[in-house]
């Protein structure tokens, strides 16, 4: 390589950096936090800081971008001190926060603002926000991406919480011209309430505890029919859609034929709908209620192979934890608990475990786990790869070395985790973000230096 004209303020290298080209030994050079060659093994130019991780694995850090921090107001749930650093942890080096659960919610630039003063000092990660599209908000969506919002976010079914409505079909169409027309991107969770108003009867009178009626309460029908009417819109508006948390495989066909015919709509699925099924959820064991649910076999292994073919482009934790006492562990009452699943110090090795039964590649891990989420997001010129230019966001880790789940030692604020006693493949040695340790031999930085992430246009 050419000579650089200054020396690096620091190099990582590694006998097995994982490239967008593919894996090799090489060192990367980091000055001013960024990326600024990618050279070969012993290429270091003398009196420069070295971190040589040998033969553990150099990924770019991971890029989550459907977490719940929950702040501020209801830090009791979660919080941005402990989220990211349960996300250093697990070799996650960007997070993009979702726009409900907090109060205020995020469906204003006065709530943005209140958001980031929220985070400032407390992140151990890099953190952007999503802005939420609610009812009657049209005119509040260029003011939050104009304030810094990543995107934006909506539900078809209710939240969860009385901060964050519903949209119908009318404000849904509203929210996609406007958004259309700033260039943005609208993040959908995806069920339609009709089936499941319908199932309500069908379920009455039938066991809570029991996982079979909170499945047969969520039906596919739920997200194949959000999904028909999300195509319908986006051929209507032109706006980019993206599907969070696809659970549903009968869906995918819809969305393989609106991919192939050019629309511009994406989809992620998540750890837990590619690992766990509903044969083995316990009856009671509301830890792993999520919406939609945790379906059969069979459609865990069409979402495999919608992730393989690119029908889902990529993988996402939904990291959404509450206070134990939410999850109902007493009842285990799955039509009362809080849905949602905690998981992200341990999703991406989750990810890898089913992966690499599979037969996929570190590459493949990167692409899913950072590459196509930091492009939906708007960050793809500064995350979601090692290559010159990018931040030096990296995670070393042992991809063959197993370990146990032990909830008490996971970092988000409350040890609750379907993943509790699950022995998953990669260990997480180191962290860096923009070129600073994150995370060491078990331990977070003892500073947080994680900046907000604001949109840049495009």
């Amino acid at each position: 390589m050419a000579a650089l004209p200054f020396i690096p303020d620091l190099v990582v290298r590694s006998r097995r950096v994982v490239l967008p080209e593919g894996e090799r030994a090489a060192a990367v050079h980091v000055a001013d936090g960024r990326i600024v060659a990618v050279a070969g093994w012993e290429d270091v130019p003398a009196g420069c800081a070295v971190e040589d991780v040998g033969d553990l694995a150099l990924m770019p850090g991971a890029v989550d971008t459907h977490v719940h921090a929950n702040e501020p107001g209801r830090e009791e749930w979660e919080g941005f001190a402990t989220a990211t650093r349960a996300a250093a942890a697990g070799g996650v080096t960007t997070i993009v926060e979702m726009p409900l659960n907090a109060v205020p919610a995020t469906t204003t630039a006065a709530a943005f603002r209140a958001k980031v003063a929220a985070a400032q000092g407390k992140c151990a990660v890099d953190v952007g926000l999503w802005g939420g599209a609610v009812p009657g908000n049209a005119g509040e969506l260029a003011p939050m991406l104009d304030a810094g919002v990543l995107g934006f976010k909506c539900f078809l079914v209710p939240s969860g919480v009385d901060e964050f409505g519903a949209l119908g079909e009318a404000d849904l169409r509203a929210a996609m011209r406007e958004i259309a027309r700033l260039g943005s991107v609208l993040l959908v969770h995806a069920e339609l309430p009709g089936p499941i108003d319908a199932a309500a009867g069908a379920i009455d009178g039938a066991d809570p505890a029991r996982y079979e009626t909170y499945l047969r309460s969520r039906p596919n029908a739920a997200e194949d029919e959000a999904v028909a009417l999300l195509v319908r819109l986006v051929r209507e508006t032109g706006c980019r859609t993206h599907v969070v948390h696809l659970a549903s495989a009968t869906a995918v066909p819809l969305l393989h034929a609106a991919r192939a015919g050019g629309l511009p709509i994406t989809a992620e699925t998540c750890p837990h709908y590619l690992r766990f099924t509903a044969e083995d959820v316990p009856d009671g064991a509301t830890e792993f209620k999520c919406a939609p649910p945790i379906r059969d076999r069979a459609n865990r292994d069409h979402l495999w192979d919608a992730l393989e073919d690119g029908t889902a482009c990529m993988v996402a934790s939904d990291h959404s934890p509450c206070p134990p006492a939410m999850k109902l562990a007493g009842s285990g009452d799955f039509l009362r608990a809080w849905g949602g699943i905690a998981s992200l110090q341990v999703w991406v090795p989750a990810l890898w475990s089913e992966a690499r039964a599979r037969g996929h590649t570190l590459r493949q891990l990167a692409e899913w786990t950072s590459t196509a989420p930091a492009r939906l997001a708007g960050l793809g010129r500064r995350k979601g790869a090692i290559a010159v230019g990018l931040d030096a966001d990296f995670a070393a880790w042992d991809p063959d070395a197993a370990f146990v789940v032990d909830p008490l030692k996971l970092l988000h604020r409350h040890p609750v985790t379907p993943y509790a006693g699950a022995i998953l493949q990669g260990v997480v040695h180191a962290a860096w973000v923009r070129g600073r340790r994150a995370f060491t031999a078990g331990e977070p930085a003892p500073e947080p230096h994680g900046h907000i992430l604001y949109r840049r246009p495009e």
